[in-house]
């Protein structure tokens, strides 16, 4: 399908964005739940989503910009020479977006609204957990319409093909990254037309979902042991884990020595994880009162 939904004149309304914010707003309609059930104010949520979004896309823009992906496509060799594209949303959408960018923005701003608010930090940081892995899983299929993002040739049955009538519009577009440049001949188009890859896109929001279910039901089932924080630290082992592993697959991924980048910042996330969950548990139970 066509990645690009809408046009008004010089602007265009990308699927890929429409994705990303219905994403945030399902999951913050989930947050409201949440917060419901735990005794919280479920306006907060529609006030954290406001700053989540912007220091959220920030984070997530900042990260793509300063990333140095594998191939010839966007990243900090580009925009450094191109730096209005940094900003450009109207060529795009905001195409490069990096999720953990996203993640440590949203953090951020729920750090600086629970301060402002007095509310507690760590109980806000769970609630809007089950909905965010949910969301991921909505904007990945964002990169399955941008034809984005997608892994090595694949013969299985699940294998993605690509449509050569609407090619990856990067600026420096990568046939492993971002679909079909127009500098391919046209018996290029034809193999990549006829063989498959691995649809990583896919692969990552199958285990967001599984996250997701498993989160908002252990949330309620095991609610009496749980303590605040331990769904948004259980969330820092659970994503890691799936992105480590998709990112085997990924031949376009920034890299810092033998691993991806983003299998580094998997492997810190699961270290801060997993202590968080030690020390959570290591200290008096608060007493209600």
């Amino acid at each position: 399908m066509n990645p690009i939904l809408l046009k008004l004149g010089p602007f265009q309304v990308h699927w890929y964005g429409l994705l990303i914010v219905g994403g945030a707003v399902l999951a913050a309609w989930l947050s409201t739940k949440e917060a419901a059930r735990r005794g919280e104010d479920p306006e907060h949520v529609w006030n954290v989503l406001t700053w989540a979004l912007i220091l959220g896309i920030i984070g997530a823009r900042l990260y793509h910009v300063f990333s140095t992906p594998a191939g010839n496509f966007a990243g900090w060799a580009y925009y450094r020479e191109h730096p209005i594209e940094i900003i450009a949303f109207w060529h795009g959408g905001f195409r490069g977006l990096g999720i953990y960018g996203a993640v440590a923005g949203g953090v951020v701003a729920i750090v600086a609204y629970t301060r402002i608010a007095k509310l507690n930090l760590l109980r806000w940081l769970d609630i809007p957990t089950p909905g965010l892995l949910l969301a991921q899983a909505v904007g990945r299929l964002g990169n399955r319409i941008n034809q984005e993002l997608y892994g090595p040739p694949a013969e299985q049955a699940w294998a993605f093909h690509i449509n050569p009538v609407y090619p990856c519009q990067e600026p420096t577009g990568s046939p492993l990254a971002c679909g079909l440049p127009d500098r391919l001949t046209q018996a290029a188009r034809d193999w990549y037309a006829t063989h498959g890859f691995h649809p990583t896109f896919y692969y990552e929001m199958s285990w967001n979902i599984v996250g997701f279910v498993l989160f908002w039901w252990a949330g309620r089932r095991f609610k009496g042991w749980l303590r605040d924080g331990d769904i948004f630290l259980f969330y820092l082992i659970w994503y890691p884990v799936g992105r480590f592993w998709v990112e085997m697959f990924r031949p376009d991924a920034w890299r810092m020595g033998s691993l991806a980048t983003a299998q580094w910042i998997a492997l810190i996330g699961i270290l801060i994880g997993a202590v968080g969950l030690f020390l959570n548990h290591r200290r008096p139970r608060p007493v209600a009162g």
